[in-house]
């Protein structure tokens, strides 16, 4: 059966009316029940008040605050909050005072000792049972995947567009396919062309000889005589006579006639604007055609030199534009990164880019999963990139099983170090000389320092509040610490936290890191931020537990 007790705590300011009241369903519960710690308020209805919040109630376990219930009387609230508390562990424990801010004044409740029994478990009486096999539990999911996904895509993309584009053998377009015919059948080809296009119904009869006369120019220039395109008529004809005469080509005498009297005809056609009616056209027509038959059956075979001269000349053409799609594929891809490259800069920053890419110590441990845990006793309640690890423990003189000192590091950076020292002052009388002690603890640290070759320190004094109100001091400032394995320095900063109960446990949490290296910084930052002590309440009450 449950036993009610109640617990008033009036409270009373003078600007405005307040009341503060306490209530718990029972005192003494067994392993694992739950007391339920109501807090009522009633404030003025302009009033901010505020409830406490997470584990405040250590060393009982805080598993669950409910909403806040809110009735208004008058011209005032009610205000109301139950807190479901437990804890695993027999024996006899005070809920700490909690404290209450009602507008800009803080109200405490008082303290409250509670009983936590043990629950007698008859062991013949009691089922037991093979213990159960040990089995395996899924990873959560993470969006690790669709990152990877992406940058598939990406890739896809990417190869897609460059095979398209650059590596894809395309169909060749008309003008392609022509330009890869031989001369004679280009100049047929051309012929057909011009039988089929509208000229002559439309009379434009300089346009038509103009194209008659470049289809036998072109084909002369390509086998007969380079230079065919830029000659006049004269010019041309004196050449293939000389070609005739030096026997490289063996024109006939009516070849030369045809070719020459037809290209007279086309420039008068041009400059002297002269019309020769439609069969004199059509003569023309027949005989270039007749005339090219003529040349090609005229030019000598390819020896077999020139058919390889030929063949090296495709290979090398093939050659040139796979180098060419190499180059169109690298420069490609090099942009990319480049631009991929300079987003990223713009946005994050090139510094953070660089660091990401090539890696940096700092870097990493600012964004890797942190640990928040407990270290020493006192207990130190703080958060890190890494766990820290024991390195020594100080036995107590009278009892060898009783540890008085513990100190924790965390040191595997090169421009960090975390270091946790908890300490039991022994016939230590007041709290000056517990003072005393913690000054002389900060001059031991520092003294350290100097013997491992930190130079140029610089010391500033300061009060520091932890974010639980717990109230310490803290020493800082800079210093030219040594890097490890290495006779050079960096230029640093420093920070010394110290703590110290009325029972005299002393607690220290000292780090040091680099000044130009900003990631440092915020590890720094991010470690100071996260630093909590427990009230000497809070601790009376967990060694009592203890003990």
């Amino acid at each position: 059966m449950l036993i009610l007790s109640t617990v008033y705590c009036l409270l009373f300011t003078s600007n405005a009316f307040s009341q503060v009241i306490t209530e718990v369903d029972t005192t003494k519960i067994r392993i694992g029940e739950q007391i339920n710690y109501k807090i009522k308020v009633e404030a003025d209805s302009t009033a901010l008040v505020v409830f406490p919040e997470g584990q405040t109630f250590s060393p009982l376990e805080a598993v669950e605050a409910l909403e806040i219930d809110t009735t208004k009387k008058d011209s005032k609230f009610k205000l109301s909050r139950i807190y479901k508390l437990t804890h695993f562990d027999s024996g006899s424990y005070t809920i700490p005072r909690q404290k209450i801010i009602i507008g800009d004044k803080p109200f405490y409740t008082d303290s409250l000792r509670v009983d936590v029994g043990t629950v007698e478990v008859d062991t013949t009486k009691q089922k037991l049972y093979d213990i159960k096999p040990i089995i395996e539990v899924e990873k959560s999911s993470s969006n690790w995947w669709i990152w990877l996904l992406a940058i598939l895509a990406t890739l896809a993309l990417i190869g897609f567009l460059l095979w398209w584009f650059v590596w894809r053998e395309k169909p060749l377009t008309e003008e392609e396919e022509i330009a890869l015919l031989p001369p004679y059948d280009r100049a047929k080809l051309a012929l057909k062309k011009l039988d089929n296009s509208q000229y002559l119904i439309r009379s434009e009869v300089k346009e038509y000889y103009s194209e008659l006369t470049m289809i036998i120019r072109k084909y002369l220039d390509e086998k007969v005589y380079e230079r065919s395109l830029e000659s006049t008529t004269d010019e041309l004809m004196n050449r293939l006579q000389l070609l005739k005469e030096g026997n490289q080509f063996p024109f006939s005498k009516e070849t030369l006639n045809n070719l020459e009297t037809i290209l007279k005809r086309a420039d008068l056609v041009k400059f002297a604007k002269s019309a020769p009616d439609t069969a004199l056209i059509e003569m023309d027509r027949a005989t270039i055609e007749k005339e090219i038959e003529s040349v090609k059956a005229i030019l000598p075979e390819p020896s077999e030199e020139e058919k390889l001269l030929d063949q090296q000349y495709k290979e090398a053409q093939e050659r040139k534009k796979k180098r060419t799609k190499i180059l169109i594929t690298v420069a490609s891809l090099v942009l990319l990164l480049a631009a991929t490259y300079v987003g990223f800069g713009l946005k994050y920053g090139f510094k953070y880019v660089n660091d990401t890419i090539l890696g940096d110590e700092s870097k990493e441990l600012l964004e890797g999963e942190w640990v928040k845990s407990v270290y020493g006793y006192p207990p130190v309640y703080i958060e890190t990139p890494e766990v820290l690890k024991r390195v020594q423990d100080t036995l107590s003189d009278k009892s060898k099983d009783k540890i008085t000192k513990r100190v924790f590091v965390f040191d595997d950076a090169e421009h960090l170090e975390i270091k946790i020292i908890t300490d039991e002052v022994n016939n230590q009388q007041g709290q000056e000389d517990i003072q005393r002690k913690v000054v002389q603890s900060i001059d031991n640290i520092i003294k350290s320092w100097e013997s491992e070759n930190v130079q140029n320190i610089i010391t500033k004094d300061d009060t520091f509040k932890t974010p639980n109100d717990v109230e310490g001091s803290k020493t800082h400032g800079t210093a030219d610490f040594p890097i490890q394995d290495s006779d050079e320095t960096f230029e640093g900063e420093y920070a010394i936290f110290s703590f110290a109960t009325k029972e005299g446990m002393i607690a220290h949490i000292t780090l040091f890191w680099a000044k130009e290296d900003s990631y440092a910084v915020e590890i720094a930052e991010k470690i100071i931020a996260s630093i909590e002590m427990k009230s000497d309440e809070q601790a009376n009450t967990e060694q009592e537990s203890q003990n």
